[in-house]
C-alpha cells in the first residue's frame, strides 16, 4: 500500500495535513459485523472478569478491607456515570475509534492523539498484567498438581510467551471466533465466581470477622487500619474490578446496530460486574482473611484452597484460570481495535490497521503483544515486580483516558448540541463531571503514591517519545477515516452502520 502526501495545505485541519490514499486503502482495512448485544456483553465481561481473580486485592494492602470497600463503591459509581456518557458518544459516533474518536471530535487532532495513546497504553499494559497473573495462576496449579514450577527455575517468561501466542491466534481467527470464545469463557468465569461464593458457605469457611484482621496503625481503626487517606491509594486497585468495560465502543464496526447495542450491553455489563465484585470483595477475604489475602498473586486460588481439600482445590481452581484467560482474550480484542483505528487514521503506522482475509487487525494484535511481553520481561528481570508496576501503568493510562473522555463529553454537549444521539445519558453533564473528578482523584493518587513512581516515569517517557513522533511526522500523514470525517465535518459526516 502506498500513500501520497497532498501538497494542498488547505487539507490541513488543526495543524495537521491529510494524505491522498490509493483506492484499495480502506478495502485492506475492513472489519465485519458478526454479533449483537449478547456477544458485545460477553466481550465486555471477558475483558474485565480477571479483576475478580487477581489484582484487586492490592487495595486491601493499601487501605485495609474497609478502605477497599469504600474505594470499590466510589469507583463503581464512577463507572456507572462514565459508561452512560460514553454510550451517548458512541451512539452518535458508531465507529471503531472509541475514546480517540470522542476526543478527536471535541478537542481536535492533538486531543484525539493524546487520548487515543492513553487508551493504547491502558489496553496493551492491561493485557500484559492479565498475562502475568494468568501465568502465576497456571504455575501455581502446575506446582500443586505435579510439583514443578517454571517460576522456581526463572522461566515465567515461557508462560507469558505461550499465552500471547495462543491468544493472538484466537483473535486473528476472526471477530466471530473472538465473540463466540468470549461468550463461552465469560459465562464459565462468572459461574466460577458464583460456585466459589456458594462453596464458601457450604464449607462453613466464611468468617466475616477476618475481614478486619489487619492491625490498625496509629490513628487507624479496625475498619480503616491505615486511616481515611489510604482509601485514595486503594482506588487504582478497585478499578481492577471494572477496568476495561469502557472498551465496548471499539467494537462499533463489528456489532449490529451499535447505536442501540453498545448502550444496552454497557448497562448489562456494569450490573453483572457489580454483582460479581460483591461476591469477591466480601467472601474472598472472609474465607482467607484480609491480612493473608492482601499480598496474594492468586487470591481466588487461595480461596479455593481454603474451602477444598488437597489436590481437589488445585483441580477445581484450574477452572479459575478461565477467568483470567477470558480477559486476555477481551483486552487483546480491545488493543487490536484501538491500534487499528488510530493506524487507519494515520496517527500510528499504517500497517497496524491491515485486516487481511479474516477481517481482523493482525499486525495490531502482534505488535501489541510484542510491546506487552517486552514490558513484562524488562520490568520483571530488571529487578522490579512486573505485576504491580505494569498494573500501575495500565491504571494510569486508564484514568487519563477516562478524564479526557469526560472532558470530551462536556465539550461535545456544548459544541455539537444538534448531532443525532440515539442514546442520551440520564446523568448528563453533571454525571460526566462527577466521573471526571473521580478519575482526576485517582490520577492524583497514582502520582502521589511512591509505590507507583516508576509507572509514572515510564508513562512520561512514552508520552514524550510519542508526542515528538506525532509532531514531526504523524500529524502530516493523517487519513480521512470515518472518525476523522465526522470530526472534520463538525458532526455532519455520519458513519454508515448498515451491513
Amino acid at each position: 500500500m502506498s500513500t501520497t502526501v497532498s501538497e494542498d495545505t488547505s487539507k490541513g485541519l488543526g495543524g495537521v495535513t491529510y494524505v491522498t490514499t490509493d483506492k484499495d486503502y480502506f478495502k485492506k482495512r475492513q472489519l465485519k459485523r458478526t454479533t449483537g448485544a449478547f456477544g458485545l456483553w460477553a466481550i465486555g465481561i471477558s475483558a474485565v472478569i480477571s479483576g475478580d481473580f487477581s489484582g484487586w486485592n492490592g487495595g486491601i494492602a493499601q487501605a485495609g478491607w474497609g478502605g477497599m470497600l469504600i474505594a470499590a463503591l466510589v469507583v463503581y459509581t464512577m463507572y456507572v456515570l462514565m459508561l452512560n456518557a460514553i454510550s451517548e458518544m458512541a451512539s452518535a459516533m458508531p465507529h471503531t475509534g472509541g475514546a480517540y474518536s470522542f476526543a478527536r471530535a471535541a478537542m481536535g487532532p492533538w486531543g484525539g492523539f493524546f487520548t487515543g495513546l492513553a487508551e493504547t497504553i491502558e489496553y496493551v499494559m492491561t493485557a500484559a498484567v492479565v498475562v502475568y497473573f494468568s501465568s502465576a495462576y497456571a504455575d501455581a496449579i502446575l506446582s500443586d498438581l505435579v510439583g514443578y514450577s517454571l517460576d522456581a527455575h526463572g522461566l515465567m517468561w515461557v508462560w507469558w510467551l505461550a499465552l500471547y501466542v495462543i491468544f493472538v491466534a484466537i483473535n486473528w481467527a476472526g471477530a466471530e471466533t473472538s465473540f463466540r470464545f468470549a461468550q463461552i469463557v465469560s459465562i464459565a468465569a462468572l459461574a466460577i465466581v458464583a460456585i466459589f461464593g456458594i462453596g464458601a458457605f457450604i464449607a462453613g469457611k466464611v468468617d466475616f470477622g477476618s475481614l478486619l484482621n489487619i492491625a490498625p496503625t496509629a490513628g487507624g481503626s479496625a475498619f480503616l487500619p491505615f486511616g481515611v487517606g489510604a482509601i485514595f491509594y486503594a482506588m487504582p486497585f478497585a478499578m481492577w474490578l471494572f477496568l476495561g468495560i469502557e472498551q465496548l465502543p471499539l467494537a462499533a464496526e463489528e456489532v449490529r446496530e451499535p447505536e442501540r447495542n453498545i448502550p444496552k450491553s454497557s448497562r448489562l455489563c456494569i450490573f453483572t460486574l457489580g454483582l460479581s465484585a460483591l461476591i469477591i470483595v466480601f467472601l474472598n477475604p472472609a474465607v482467607v482473611g484480609s491480612k493473608a489475602l492482601a499480598a496474594s498473586d492468586e487470591p481466588l486460588l487461595d480461596g479455593y484452597r481454603a474451602i477444598l481439600p488437597g489436590n481437589l482445590a488445585a483441580v477445581l481452581s484450574a477452572f479459575a484460570l478461565i477467568g483470567l484467560l477470558a480477559s486476555v482474550q477481551g483486552i487483546m480484542f480491545a488493543y487490536g481495535r484501538n491500534l487499528y483505528s488510530l493506524s487507519r487514521a494515520g496517527y500510528y503506522p499504517a500497517f497496524l490497521s491491515l485486516t487481511g482475509k479474516k477481517k481482523t487487525p493482525y499486525w495490531g494484535l502482534i505488535v501489541g503483544a510484542v510491546f506487552g511481553f517486552a514490558a513484562l520481561f524488562i520490568v520483571a528481570y530488571g529487578g522490579q515486580g512486573a505485576g504491580s508496576v505494569v498494573l500501575n501503568i495500565a491504571v494510569w493510562g486508564a484514568v487519563l483516558a477516562y478524564l479526557l473522555q469526560m472532558i470530551s463529553y462536556v465539550i461535545l454537549r456544548k459544541r455539537m448540541p444538534n448531532i443525532k444521539r440515539p442514546f442520551v445519558s440520564r446523568f448528563g453533564v453533571p454525571g460526566a463531571v462527577i466521573a471526571g473528578l473521580v478519575s482526576l482523584v485517582i490520577f492524583i493518587a497514582v502520582l502521589l503514591n511512591p509505590d507507583y513512581r516508576l509507572a509514572v516515569y515510564v508513562m512520561v517517557v512514552i508520552y514524550a517519545i510519542a508526542l515528538v513522533f506525532f509532531a514531526a511526522y504523524g500529524r502530516k500523514h493523517l487519513v480521512l477515516s470515518p472518525e476523522e470525517e465526522f470530526a472534520a465535518s463538525g458532526g455532519e459526516a455520519v458513519y454508515k452502520t448498515e451491513e
